[in-house]
Formats: C-alpha cells, structure tokens, sequence
C-alpha cells in the first residue's frame, strides 16, 4: 500500500477539472454511523484516507430520514459508539428512544470532537467505481465529473438507503405535495388543515401516521399488507437514570456482546410449552408492557422457530390489537394474516393503533380496493377518487443491496458487481467479494451487522477491517481478495442459517422482497441469521489463520 507509512492530515483538494484525480490510500463511500467510525480509525493509524457522502453533512440514515416520529428503536445508550469513554461520559441522552434530530445532533458531535470533517467531502453522489488491474487502484467517478482513485475502497452506505416508490401510473403527475419519507423536505411540513395520504404501514409509516394523525386536517392511511407492531413504552432520561447508564457501559456493552442481535434483549432459551400457561401469559404481558424490542427478541426460544409456539403468542397480540381498535373491521385490517409475529421486523409504535379511533383519521385496504393510479390532484382507488393537498410514501427501500445497484461497480475483466448479484448477493464474510480486489464492504450483504443492533454490528467490522489493513502494511501487501471457494463456503452458511427460521419464507426486507423492484420478488438470502456471537467468533478465526479465505500480493 503507498504512503501508509505517512500520516497525512489534510483533506486532499478537490480537483477542479474532470480530468484530474484526486489519489489517497483508502476512499470511504458514506458518511454515516459505519462511515465516521472507519474514517476515525483509519487516521488514528496513519492511513490517508477521505470520505465522500452524497448528502451535504453526516449522519446517513439520521441525516435523510427527517420524517416526523423518525427515532430509535433500539435503546439510545445500546446505539451510540462505545470506542471512547470519555464521549461516553460527556453524553446525555434525553429519552430511552431518541428521537432522529438528537441521533444527528450526536453524530455531528462525534465528528466534531474528532476533528473528522476535514477529511470529508460533501455533495458527492458517485455513479461509479472501476478496478484497474495494472495500477491496483480504484477509481471513483461522481456525478459531477469529479474522479477520486484509491489503493482500497470501502463501502459504508447503508442497509436502508435505497428508497423506492411504488409502480403506480401518474406518480410524476401529482401537483400537490409528495415524498418518500427518506426524502423527506428539510424545512418543516405544515400539515395544519391539510387532507394527508400516507402509502405504507411498514416501520416508517407507522412512525409518521403515529405522529401526524393528530396535525393533519384528514388523515387517509392505503394499506397493502399490515404489520404486527408492539408498544415502545419510550420516556424520558432521568439524570440519575442517565448517571447510572454511564457507571453501568461496560456491562450494557457486555449483555449486548452476548445476544444475538446485539440488543439488550435476549432470547429466553427455554420453550414456551415448558412453561404452564398462566405463567406464559404473565410474561407475555410484561414483554408487552416493556420497552423496545423485549417483546419480539426477548421472548422464549422456540417462538421465532416453532409454528405452533408463533401461533400461540400472535394470537395474543392480536387480542392486544383488538382492544386497542374501537372498530372490528378496521382492527381486522390491521392484524396480519400472511405472516406469525416476528417473522418479520416488527415496527414499534406509540399509541399507533389508536390513531385509528380518531374520526379524522380512514384506513384503505388496498387489496380490496387497489390504488389504480396517482393523479394530478390525489389517488383513485378500484372504487373511488381521492383528492389531497400531500402524499407520503412510505413505501421502503431496496434493502441490503439496493445501495449497491444504485452505483456502478467494476471489478477484475469488466464484470460488474450487479451481474455477480443478479441472482442475489455472493460475498464472503459480508466484507468482500471474489472478482473486486481491494474492495471491502463494511456493511455488505450477509455481513453480520446488517441483522444486528446496527453500531455494534459495525463497530466489530470496523475494527476487524483495520487490523486487516495493518496486517496488509506489516507484509507489504496491495493487493487482498477473497477466493472463490471461501466466498461460496460462506455463502452456503448464510442459506444454512436460515433454515429453521419462521422468517425465511416471509416477504420483507430481511428476505430480500421487494415487490417495487424487479426481481425482488423472490426471497434472496440478503442477511446473516447466525447471530453477532457466532459471526464474532468466525471473523477471530479467520484473523487467527492469516486472514484465510483471502488472497493476498
């Protein structure tokens, strides 16, 4: 690797002309939680290394999703960095869930505190990147013409951040206003008086139509398939309690290291059927007056696995739904009949079945009255036209590899990572792909962290990254790839992990469905089900063994 042994603590200058190449040892693509956490330890040891994020500041997923109710479903002091102890001492979060202008608040902290923005670079959307095989380098083509090149190129760009709309006819046509909800306007919506549509009750839509139904003049909520939703029970911070959170990181850290997931919620490893029933139905209730997601990860063993034992505890969440609804047929509606609890992710909401109570506020079951096309002044449906002022979708995202098909990749021969991708993502370890030396992906497709508590995830990335790149510099090594057979062994044990998992046969995210998208509707095996502890343990070994599996000169 060239210069690696210089520190270089500027932020190269941005060339000019379209012709002239920007150069540095490793290019991070994203500026978000994954993004500022490699751009520290790449300086921290030396590397000289820059990051182009398309938006124009930090923050990734906290920086675009803007939309109202937008927050935390994994407790805020799981979520934030743990690599310092002095940020985490100076700072406060102010609920249990936090809301997305603090999560962005402390990711600006965080890069101000690290003197990281100078070695960034905003408003850099790339179209695409190109292996050259007699130089060994990258070159990353934006948008705009520019051209940076790099030894390594790394990839920080997100599970969620493809947004996709729905293929409706006339979705151009609106002359009100209408957005993705990842898109959402930087400046304020006043939504006062104003007749809304939202289309999507996944985890966003449930986030905004809970925080809007009581703004809006209507409220109309076009829904295809519901989703099984539990309470999130947020609340406040005490400063006491935010002072015991402090004394207590090293053993948050420590339970979150051990659980699957990488959340404070564990499985409990004992069946449902060992227990008598009215003891079930004790815990269950105290899942369901709990925060977070206790209720879908802390639950006994066999419910995400065994049929019968799902049955068993959808039924009670689906009595929960039936209390909460006034109306039979609108609580109907909204309880899943295609899918058990927790077979995909579960949205948690804030007194979002209520929304339904209030007069203002209509649900469309769109199977039954399908949207036929969007018009200049709203929706019409099989049985009716429907006119407003604003239209949301919240209609999801081409998740896992969405981000990866939005750029160009080119690796060894001219085989783009798409065409590699076409019949669903082939990595190994999450971290790189055969064909693409030098690329690693910090997120990718079938890495562990993309099915974990997101920073915790990362953060074992991040640093088992690093330590692979002073591997690469104590050799003398340029060059790293993954082979073949390591890449199809690894690929095999991701289809392994899922079965015997009630979710592998659902159509979600977690499964690589998307019906917006060609070809998505098929399930893909897009995530690593075999849990942080066990993904953890691979990547030690693989260290252990001189980084086998990977090829190096």
């Amino acid at each position: 690797m060239s210069d690696i042994s210089t520190v270089s603590g500027r932020r190269a200058e941005q060339a000019d002309q379209a012709d002239q190449i920007e150069h540095h040892d490793v290019v991070v693509i994203g500026a978000g939680v994954c993004g500022i956490f490699m751009l520290y330890r790449l300086l921290e040891h030396g590397f000289d290394a820059t990051v182009l994020e398309a938006g124009s500041d930090v923050g990734g997923t906290w920086y675009w999703n803007r939309y109202p109710g937008a927050r935390f479903d994994s407790e805020s002091y799981t979520y934030g960095y743990s690599f310092s102890e002095e940020l985490l001492q100076e700072w406060n979060w102010s609920e249990h869930f936090a809301p997305q202008p603090e999560t962005l608040r402390y990711l600006q902290h965080v890069v101000a505190k690290f003197d990281l923005r100078p070695h960034m670079q905003f408003g850099c959307r790339v179209a695409r990147n190109t292996y050259d095989e007699a130089s060994n380098t990258w070159t990353v083509e934006l948008q705009d013409g520019r051209r940076v090149s790099c030894r390594v190129l790394m990839t920080a760009i997100g599970l969620l951040s493809a947004a996709t709309l729905p293929r409706y006819p006339g979705v151009e046509s609106f002359a009100g206003r209408s957005f993705h909800t990842y898109n959402w306007p930087h400046e304020p919506v006043d939504f006062t008086g104003k007749r809304v549509a939202v289309i999507g009750t996944g985890a966003t839509g449930v986030q905004v139509i809970s925080a809007i139904a009581d703004r809006v003049g209507e409220l109309t909520v076009f829904q295809r398939r519901p989703n099984w939703c539990a309470p999130l029970h947020n609340r406040p911070i005490t400063e006491a309690e935010m002072a015991d959170i402090k004394s207590r990181y090293d053993e948050i850290f420590a339970r979150c290291r051990e659980t699957p997931g990488g959340f404070i919620h564990g499985p409990v490893r004992q069946s449902m059927f060992e227990v008598p029933e009215e003891e079930r139905l004790a815990f269950w209730e105290e899942l369901y007056a709990s925060p977070g997601f206790g209720v879908w990860l802390g639950n006994y063993i066999d419910m995400l696995m065994d049929e019968r034992a799902n049955a068993e505890f959808t039924r009670f969440i689906a009595d929960k739904i039936r209390a909460r609804v006034n109306d039979p047929e609108v609580a109907e509606k909204l309880i899943p009949k295609d899918h058990g609890f927790g077979t995909r992710r579960v949205p948690m909401e804030t007194r979002y079945f209520e929304a339904y109570n209030r007069d203002n506020v209509h649900l469309v079951d769109i199977n039954e009255t399908p949207i036929e096309e969007i018009t200049p002044t709203g929706i019409r449906t099989s049985a009716q036209a429907y006119e407003f002022d604003i239209i949301v979708y919240a209609t999801g995202f081409d998740a896992i590899t969405g981000s990866f098909d939005r750029m160009e990749f080119v690796g060894v021969g001219g085989r783009t990572l798409r065409e590699k991708w076409a019949e669903g993502p082939v990595t190994y370890l999450g971290l790189g792909a055969s064909g693409f030396p030098n690329l690693l992906t910090l997120a990718g497709p079938t890495a562990g962290s993309v099915s974990t508590n997101f920073p915790r995830g990362i953060e074992e990335a991040v640093d088992w990254t690093t330590r692979l790149l002073l591997f690469m510099r104590e050799h003398g090594y340029e060059r790293i790839e993954p082979t073949a057979p390591a890449e199809r062994e690894w690929t095999d044990h991701v289809k392994e992990m899922y079965a015997g998992l009630l979710l592998s046969n659902a159509r979600s995210w977690m499964t690589g469905y998307n019906s917006n998208v060609e070809g998505h509707d098929r399930v893909r095996h897009v995530i690593y089900n075999g849990g942080a502890p066990r993904f953890r343990k691979r990547l030690a070994r693989v260290a252990e063994h001189g980084y086998e599996g990977f090829s190096f000169a």
